[in-house]
């Protein structure tokens, strides 16, 4: 587990500079696929679906 929260944070470092920079092409795309896939297996992947669910549920009641 500790690695695994290692990488996101780093992942995410990663992410967010290339974005900030505006360097947006493959390598972007590869990182923010990596960021994603160790969040997933994160504590924090249920409250980000929880989230999600919820606002599509919100969108649809619209």
């Amino acid at each position: 587990m500790a690695i695994t929260v290692s990488l996101v944070a780093l992942f995410g470092l990663v992410l967010y500079f290339l974005l900030r920079a505006g360097n947006l092409g493959y390598g972007s795309a590869l990182t923010a696929a990596g960021f994603g896939f160790f969040l997933a297996s994160t504590g924090a992947a249920r409250p980000i679906n929880q989230l999600t669910e919820s606002l599509i549920q919100a969108a649809s009641n619209l």
